[in-house]
């Protein structure tokens, strides 16, 4: 059993190393950057990414509006959230931690 366990263990961790999240803004935006962000878990890396200082980056992501959001596995875009009209997100720290879950849960 101790072997399962291990061997569970071992995927989990894998899986969870495959995560990544970025949040795309702008310095003029800072308002309303979405500060729990880095409060989501399971993932492997959380960063940011500033378009107005790496514009390549927001024409490779197609980033239209920010804060956007946007979730990969294995560096493929699996789920975006973008902000409103206002520049508000509209996902909360709840519906983007349920999309981790359920992209970590496809994997079993």
């Amino acid at each position: 059993i101790m072997k399962k366990i291990l061997i569970l263990m071992f995927f989990c961790s894998s899986a969870i190393a495959q995560i990544q999240v970025t949040q795309f803004n702008a310095g003029w935006n800072a308002a309303n950057e979405v500060d729990w962000v880095g409060k989501l878990t399971d993932c492997k890396t959380i960063s940011y990414v500033d378009i107005s200082t790496q514009a390549k980056l927001a024409t490779k992501h197609k980033i239209a509006v920010i804060p956007t959001i946007i979730i990969f596995k294995d560096d493929e875009e699996v789920a975006r959230f973008q902000a409103d009209l206002s520049f508000k997100m509209v996902a909360t720290k709840e519906e983007v931690q349920e999309e981790i879950d359920n992209i970590l849960m496809s994997d079993f």
